[in-house]
């Protein structure tokens, strides 16, 4: 059965390791026969919500008419969403949390989003505990969303452009692709 896949990346860095990582992905994905659509965040004009509320009251999801508008419908008519970034500080870079944050649009405006599972896949400087702060806030929103978790790929150590190509991330990135029900 083919699912809708949505894949949010959080990087502003052109062909860099997580955007390799969520190349890879995509590719055990649509192997796997699922419609796959990327989001580059990091490449978008996104700006924070300001809790105005008055979320789809004009044109788009936020009247602030930033590229939310564009990932809105993305949201909204996936059926899983797969996180795919660096870590920023041990969390998530600002360019996808301004994406995450606008998910409230959601709540505020009515509108029910299909997704019912999610994946994390990330990336960066430390060790595995390091991100133990982003991999929390994944499981949070998961929790809350009441999406299924169903991976969590940790690709540490990874800092210059392309480290990845020097591990086994990017097989198992696509693997997790392939996995997918």
């Amino acid at each position: 059965m083919s699912k809708k896949i949505l894949v949010l990346t959080g990087s502003p860095r052109k062909d860099g390791n997580s955007e390799l990582l969520a190349e890879a992905f995509i590719k055990g994905a649509e192997t796997a026969g699922h419609k796959v659509t990327k989001f580059e965040c990091g490449h978008k004009n996104i700006k924070p919500c300001i809790a105005c509320n008055a979320c789809y009251s004009k044109d788009g999801a936020c009247v602030l008419g930033d590229d939310f508008n564009e990932l809105a419908p993305l949201l909204e008519h996936s059926e899983m969403i797969v996180l795919v970034t660096p870590m920023y500080w041990f969390t998530f870079p600002a360019q996808l949390k301004a994406g995450l944050d606008k998910m409230y649009a959601l709540l505020i405006g009515g509108h029910q989003s299909l997704i019912q599972e999610s994946m994390l896949v990330v990336c960066g400087e430390g060790g595995e505990s390091d991100f133990e702060g982003l991999v929390k806030t994944y499981q949070m929103i998961a929790r809350y969303q009441k999406w299924k978790e169903s991976g969590i790929l940790v690709a540490p150590a990874v800092l210059e452009k392309g480290d990845i190509l020097k591990t086994d991330f990017l097989e198992k990135a696509e693997q997790m692709g392939r996995a997918v029900k």
